[in-house]
């Protein structure tokens, strides 16, 4: 079975990750099927919002570490960069509903969400200096913005899981939703975007996020770009040094690295 599911239904493209078994670690593989999704989101007009979910506890566990070292990402055209540059470029909103763990790119993805629920048990971490590697997806600039630069520097340096309480207080997420309510909520809340006039969304979404590249917004979306850049090649330079090899290698044996 497929471990990205998808399913079109009113509008809605839901996007699954159905890994249960591994957290929803992602693997390259997993990022191809999610840039497939990507792209049937922007080919079919049908597709007015897109919801990202996922099956089991725990929303997504970040990277598998152990195919992360037998594929390490490389260059822009990685499984992993494509995926994090359709997440800053697509032209439709999205929604994540989130329950349990969102660690590393399962929670930076959530920065380039239009609307984020939360599950009072969902926990959040961005370990990425503890397993000696730098923040990506552009959370070194888009976490400053939401957060300010002092707590932004607390969790991409330390890493520490921070729970939802704290989430939604710094805006990380729109609201706290029970758990065995949190998908008929965020499916709702999707609806309500379909709703809309398409041209509405399409503007705002555009003053909001410049991703056209056009007018004053279009710029900060350029340096958005430039900065996914920037995280992805000295992410790439530190995933081969010895630290984040010695770092992956005791996360893989049980141990707690950077502790």
């Amino acid at each position: 079975m497929s471990q990205v599911l998808t399913h079109i239904e009113a509008g809605v493209l839901r996007v699954v990750l159905n890994r249960p078994d591994k957290k929803n670690a992602l693997t390259a593989a997993m990022y191809e099927e999610l840039n497939e999704a990507f792209d049937r989101a922007a080919a079919e007009p049908e597709v007015r919002a897109i919801l990202f979910a996922a099956e089991g506890p725990a929303f997504c566990a970040g990277n598998d570490l152990a195919d992360f070292q037998a594929n390490p990402p490389r260059g822009p055209e990685a499984p992993v960069m494509q995926f994090i540059r359709n997440l800053a470029c697509c032209q439709k909103p999205m929604v994540a509903a989130v329950r349990g763990p969102a660690v590393g790119i399962g929670a930076t993805m959530l920065l380039h969400c239009d609307l984020v629920y939360a599950a009072d048990d969902a926990v959040f971490a961005l370990p990425f200096a503890r397993l000696g590697l730098c923040p990506e997806a552009a959370s070194s600039l888009l976490l400053p913005r939401l957060a300010g630069l002092q707590r932004a520097t607390e969790k991409l340096l330390l890493g520490e899981p921070f729970g939802v309480d704290e989430a939604l207080e710094m805006g990380f997420v729109n609201r706290l939703v029970p758990p065995d309510e949190l998908l008929a909520y965020a499916l709702r809340q999707a609806a309500k975007l379909v709703a809309l006039p398409v041209e509405s969304v399409r503007a705002t979404r555009e003053l909001l996020r410049g991703i056209s590249g056009k007018g004053t917004a279009g710029k900060a979306h350029e340096a958005l770009l430039a900065r996914i850049d920037e995280e992805g090649a000295m992410f790439e330079r530190l995933l081969a040094e010895p630290s984040a090899q010695a770092a992956f290698a005791a996360f893989l044996s049980g141990q707690k690295p950077g502790a």
